[in-house]
C-alpha cells in the first residue's frame, strides 16, 4: 500500500525550471562591423532577449500552467544592461531573476562553466536554453552544459511532453524529427517551432520593474572562464556578382567551362 501511494505522488512531481536568456541585437536590425574590424558595432542599436531563449521561457511557463512546474528562474550573464532582458522574463511570468555579473564577454564554454556552478547551487530539475544566440550563432552552450553536468540532453527541441516524470522530446533534425525519452534533471535547447511566445503586456512590464533581481559574481560560480578562441577580424561578406542569363543548356555548359573553370 505504501509503494502504491508513493508512486502516485511521484507521478505528479512538479519541477523547478532554470531558463538561461541572453541579451542580443534585435533580429530586425542589420549590424555592421566596427571601422577597425575588431568586432560588431552594437552602439546605439536596439537590443532585446534572444528569440530562441524566449521560446525556452515560454515553454517553461506553459509547463507551469499545466501544473508540471512550480518555480521558473531566469538567468543572464553580463553587466547591468542585462537587467532589461531579465525584467522582460519577469514580465512574461518568471518567478525569479538572477544576474550573473561579468564584465568580460564569455565564450560558450565559459558560459557553460558559469551555468554549471549555478545549477549545482540552485539544483533545478530542468534547464532550458535557446538552441543558439543571434549574435554568435554558435549553438554550443547547451551541449557543453549538459556535458559538464553529465545530464541527458535534447537539442533543437520542437515539442516537450512529460510522462511519469520522464521527458519525451521531439527534436528537429535533417530530414525530419527525432524523439527522445530521458530522465530529469536534463538540459534542453529550444527551436523556434517549439511555440509562439506570448505578448508581454505593459502593466506586467511596469510590475517587473519593481521586482528584485538577485545578483552573483561569475567568479563565485566558476574559477576559470578563460577561452582559447581569439577573434581576428569581423568583415562584411563580399558582394555577390550579378548572374548571367543563358538561352540554352548548351550555352550554360559553355559558360561554366569558360568562366568557372569547370571541366565537363
Amino acid at each position: 500500500m505504501y509503494n502504491l501511494v508513493l508512486k502516485k505522488f511521484e507521478s505528479h512531481k512538479k519541477m523547478r525550471i532554470l531558463v538561461a536568456i541572453k541579451r542580443v541585437q534585435d533580429y530586425n536590425v542589420k549590424v555592421r562591423p566596427k571601422s577597425d574590424g575588431s568586432d560588431v558595432d552594437i552602439d546605439g542599436i536596439k537590443m532585446g532577449i534572444n528569440p530562441f531563449d524566449e521560446n525556452a521561457l515560454e515553454e517553461a511557463l506553459r509547463l507551469r500552467e499545466k501544473e508540471l512546474a512550480t518555480e521558473i528562474t531566469v538567468v543572464s550573464i553580463g553587466d547591468s544592461k542585462n537587467e532589461d532582458v531579465l525584467r522582460h522574463g519577469l514580465a512574461m511570468g518568471a518567478n525569479r531573476a538572477i544576474l550573473i555579473e561579468s564584465e568580460e564577454y564569455l565564450q560558450p564554454l565559459g558560459v557553460a562553466k558559469v551555468l554549471k556552478g549555478l545549477v549545482e547551487k540552485e539544483k533545478p530539475d530542468l534547464i532550458l536554453l535557446g538552441k543558439l544566440a543571434l549574435d554568435s550563432d554558435a549553438g554550443q552552450t547547451g551541449q557543453m552544459l549538459a556535458g559538464l553536468l553529465n545530464y541527458p540532453q535534447g537539442t533543437f527541441v520542437s515539442k516537450i511532453e512529460i510522462n511519469n516524470n520522464k521527458l519525451i522530446v521531439t527534436r528537429e533534425i535533417d530530414g525530419g524529427t527525432n524523439i527522445l525519452e530521458m530522465n530529469v534533471p536534463a538540459v534542453l535547447t529550444a527551436d523556434l517551432r517549439l511555440n509562439e511566445p506570448r505578448f508581454v503586456k505593459l502593466p506586467n512590464l511596469m510590475m517587473a520593474r519593481k521586482k528584485t533581481i538577485e545578483k552573483v559574481k561569475a567568479s563565485e560560480l566558476a574559477s576559470d572562464t578563460s577561452t582559447n578562441i581569439e577573434l581576428l577580424e569581423v568583415s562584411v561578406p563580399p558582394s555577390r556578382k550579378a548572374g548571367i542569363k543563358v538561352s540554352s543548356a548548351k550555352e550554360l555548359l559553355q559558360k561554366l567551362k569558360d568562366n568557372e573553370g569547370i571541366k565537363l
